[in-house]
Parts: C-alpha cells; structure tokens; sequence
C-alpha cells in the first residue's frame, strides 16, 4: 500500500503513476520552500505588554496554560467571543521565547492572521514576528511566526509552542491533510483555543493528558448580546435598508452578513444607490483586505460579507445584521460567531444584532441558547 511521505494518504482515488512510480494527488499544491532553523536569543527578563489589566479570571486561565506548558502538556481555552482569549496565551508565549523556543501561532484564515499581526507586534515589541499565507511565504522565519494553516507543511517538526484559533473553522475543520501537517509541524505541545470547541477537540486534548480551561465572560464583564430574530419571508430588503438608515443616523459602523456570494453583491447594488459609504467582501474580492483595513478606519459605514468576516475582526461600536439566517450555510457555531462581533469593546458593550429569516430553525433556537446560558453565568457572578 502506498502511504504519502507528506500527508499519510492511503486513498487510491488520490494517487497516481507517472512512470509506474506513484505520487500523491491530494497534497500536491502543498509545493513550497521549508523554513530554516531560526535562533531565538533566551531572555528570561521577556514580559509580554498587555492593553488592559487581566481580571482575575483571565488571570488564573494564562497561569494555568503557562503551567500545564512548563510541564508539557497540552491545553485547550474555551472562551465566549470577545472574552479576550489570545490574550490569555500571551503569558505562555512569553515563558517559551524566555527559553529561546520557536513559537507558532496559527489559525485557518488568512484575514485573521493579518488582523492579529499587529496586537502581536505590540505586545512583543522586543521579539520578531513574521506573518506566513498564500501570497505572502517570503520571509518564514521569525521568534514569532503567524500563519495559515495551509503554511504548516513548510514547517515539520518545528514547533515547541504551537497555538491553534477558530479550530472548529473552515477548512481546518474535517480536512485530514490540515491536521496531519499541524502534528508533524510539532516539536512540543499545542494550545487550542475556540468559543465553539467541537467534542472531538476536548477528547483530543484529554486523551493526551491535556489541560481544559473555560472562560464563560467577555474580559470587561458584560454579556454577549443576544440576536433578535426577525421572521419575514418577504420584503427584508426593504427591512434591512431601514435597519441600516438607524444604525448609519446613529454613526455606528455595520456588518451586513449573506449566505453566498451572489446574494451579496445582489443586495449591495440595491444599497449602493442610497447609501455610498458601503463596500462587499467576499473569497473573491482581491482587494478585501484593503477594503476591511479601509472599514476599521471608517471610511465605509457598512460592509456587505459573507461568512469570511464571522470571526476575528473586532470593531468599535459595530452593529452585525444576518440576512437568511435559517439558510443551511449557518449552523448554530457560526451564528455564535457572528453575533460575537458586536460589543466587544470596554467603552462600547452594547449593540444589536439581528437576525432575519423565513422562519426560525433549530440552529438559529441552539445558537440563542448557548449565548443565553452564557449570560446566566454573568448574572451569578
């Protein structure tokens, strides 16, 4: 039986011959230069620069992931969105690069990886950092290195201190080829980190004597807002152009998220004509980033997207609408997601998120549920 040397495939259906000798056909685009070894000086005075103070709960959670990595084990944080979760592995971070170990911080999509370069650069002011994705593979070594996890295969056997975000996200999510690259990049141990961790993630933990940490409240201690679902088969154009005309006479910035691509730019060309200061992103647009950097500038008021933006970006004062929620393209965890965009700021807690659907489903009720009991442990506290 052939086995692939790179990703472990054994499926017939992906291999094929040139010559009688087989390859593989699966991992083929996976084609790139390997990193180098990159010395990381030891500094045992090394302090991570933090925005804002830890509460006592972030406190005892970046102790604990410090710990269990002092003692080689695994973690896995399962925090609610906006409760500062990266946060929380800065502390670690910190104590691996005091020891001169190389530090990996990947995550599936390349637009999250660009938002957390500079928080990174800023609370490591005195180390390297470098940013590794498609298009951008020049420079791939650094004390620090973030990337995609469609860069891990440049790095076997690499990591002393890997952090995987969003693991339940597409494409890492159930792509087997993503998750042989990420434990053959290892040199040491990982932490996971998600607010929607999926079962098979705190078994994989558990079972190799990992640790389990659990953050239940957002760091400046308010509650997750909890959608309104507005049910209406008909005419929501019209009821999402009003909802933005409140939110735009109000000067707050709004995301407005379709299931497709198609339905996006649909409903912007319709926007367009009465409000200018609005754009669309999507997997096809080639200059989203410069369009979202624009948005966190405010030089658009709105942004019409897709799924692309349901996780990582965090703005000011920003209000999410969600058009065809009941659509099958939203389970419950990316429902989650998205509503976790708004309030996750100190000085700017409150917001709305609305969702719009032909009828409610059992994905929109389990997502209302989960955010609900979440807040059940912000009022005991």
């Amino acid at each position: 039986m052939f086995v692939c040397e790179k990703c472990g495939n054994t499926n017939s259906r992906y291999i094929g011959y040139i010559n009688n000798k087989p390859y593989c056909r699966l991992c083929l685009s996976f084609n790139g230069k390997s990193a180098s070894f990159h010395y990381i000086n030891p500094n045992s005075d090394l302090k991570e620069e933090l925005s804002y103070e830890l509460s006592e709960e972030q406190e005892n959670i970046a102790t604990g992931v410090k710990e269990a990595f002092a003692n080689h084990k695994n973690s896995l944080i399962h925090a609610v969105c906006g409760a500062g979760k990266t946060e929380l592995v800065y502390r670690t971070i910190a104590y691996a690069l005091s020891f001169g170990l190389q530090v990996g911080f990947t995550i599936p999509r390349k637009d999250v990886v660009i938002e957390l370069e500079e928080r990174i650069k800023s609370a490591f002011p005195s180390n390297s950092v470098t940013s590794v994705y498609g298009g951008h593979t020049s420079n791939l070594e650094a004390d620090i290195i973030l990337l995609t996890c469609h860069q891990l295969y440049r790095y076997e056997h690499y990591f002393d201190l890997l952090i995987i975000d969003e693991t339940d996200a597409f494409p890492y999510q159930g792509n087997e080829i993503l998750h042989t690259y990420f434990n053959k990049s290892l040199k040491g141990n990982f932490i996971m980190m998600s607010a929607t961790p999926l079962p098979s993630m705190i078994k994989e933990v558990r079972d190799t004597g990992g640790k389990f940490f659990e953050l239940k409240t957002r760091y400046h201690g308010h509650p997750l807002i909890v959608p309104k679902v507005i049910v209406s088969p008909f005419f929501r154009d019209i009821l999402i152009s009003k909802k933005l005309k409140q939110f735009l006479n109000d000067n707050k910035q709004c995301f407005i998220f379709e299931p497709t691509i198609d339905k996006a730019e649909i409903l912007f060309n319709k926007l367009k004509i009465f409000y200018k200061q609005g754009a669309v992103v999507h997997s096809k647009k080639s200059n989203r980033e410069e369009i979202i950097s624009a948005f966190k500038k405010g030089e658009y008021r709105y942004l019409i997207t897709t799924s692309i933006l349901e996780r990582g970006v965090t703005v000011k004062n920003l209000q999410v609408i969600v058009d065809d929620a009941s659509s099958p393209i939203y389970d419950e965890k990316t429902l989650i997601q998205i509503a976790g965009r708004v309030g996750r700021k100190i000085d700017a807690w409150d917001g709305e998120v609305i969702f719009f659907c032909d009828k409610e489903n059992d994905e929109i009720r389990s997502a209302l549920e989960k955010i609900k009991e979440a807040n059940t442990y912000v009022k005991n506290m």
